[in-house]
């Protein structure tokens, strides 16, 4: 009696002797050459050909997302290569590990959070700018009166305006992506003063979550993508850290002016 085999079914990579399908095309013939990686890394993550306009709004967030400077993501990044240079596989993902709440994070943080003010809407979606003024109104209050943060608003360095939330919205506008999770993340940066008291930039991180849900995007996955797009930019830090190292600089500054203090214990509460 013959022992029958397990399967494993699976619509993504498949190889035989001669030949390797890829979400059912031939990878070496139908899509090497041809498909872009960001069509290719909505295709991975979707099963479905996306629309030219939903590629470039994609790629767009892959860009915006991709380097913001000596974050705390990059600057591991180079320590963690400092550390191990005979390691680059870690120093990518001890970047990559950073992201969270703080960065990178909000990317998903925000585009489940305005995902999920949808889908308890009850009726029909907003229509008119006032109709989402309302919804967004009701949205900022309801956050504010649980002593919660609104994901998105706020960025510690763009405090007058993050260059990336208008850019990705005038794309998404331009390509019929413009959907309501950015229709209600825009009413929400224009009505959030009326209950904060202050005006707050909506964040690029947040403006890129919105759009990614936009693209109907599965919304378990968006950080995901956001790393994705930092895994590029991290392989940035990497090689300019070869050629231009500062690690050694930020270790040293900190191991040489390090100071003794007190012990200070930590008391239950």
């Amino acid at each position: 009696m013959t022992e029958e085999k397990p399967t494993y079914p699976t619509a993504l990579g498949a190889s035989s002797r001669t030949a390797i399908t890829l979400l059912g095309d031939d990878l070496a013939e139908d899509i090497m050459g041809t498909v872009g990686f960001g069509e290719l890394a909505y295709r991975l993550a979707t099963q479905r050909r996306p629309t030219p306009g939903q590629v470039r709004v994609f790629e767009a967030v892959l860009a915006a997302l991709a380097d913001h400077g000596f974050t705390p993501t990059a600057i591991v990044t180079r320590l963690t290569y400092l550390s191990a240079p005979d390691s680059i596989q870690g120093a990518l993902a001890a970047g990559l590990l950073g992201g969270g709440s703080r960065f990178l994070g909000v990317t998903e943080d925000t585009g489940t959070f305005l995902h999920e003010i949808l889908e308890r809407h009850q009726g029909p979606l907003p229509e008119s700018e006032p109709e989402w003024d309302a919804l967004a109104l009701e949205t900022v209050r309801a956050q504010r009166a649980a002593g919660r943060f609104v994901p998105g608003l706020g960025h510690h360095v763009h405090k007058d305006g993050d260059p990336r939330t208008p850019r990705l919205m005038r794309i998404a506008q331009e390509e019929g992506q413009f959907g309501p999770h950015l229709s209600l993340f825009a009413a929400i940066g224009r009505t959030h003063p009326q209950v904060l008291g202050k005006t707050l930039p909506l964040n690029g991180a947040g403006v890129c979550g919105a759009a990614l849900a936009d693209l109907d995007l599965p919304i378990p996955l968006l950080r995901g993508f956001a790393l994705l797009a930092r895994t590029a930019g991290l392989i940035g830090q990497l090689a300019e850290e070869m050629r231009h190292p500062v690690a050694n600089d930020i270790f040293l500054s900190v191991d040489l002016n390090n100071r003794p203090v007190d012990p200070d214990p930590w008391t239950p509460r």
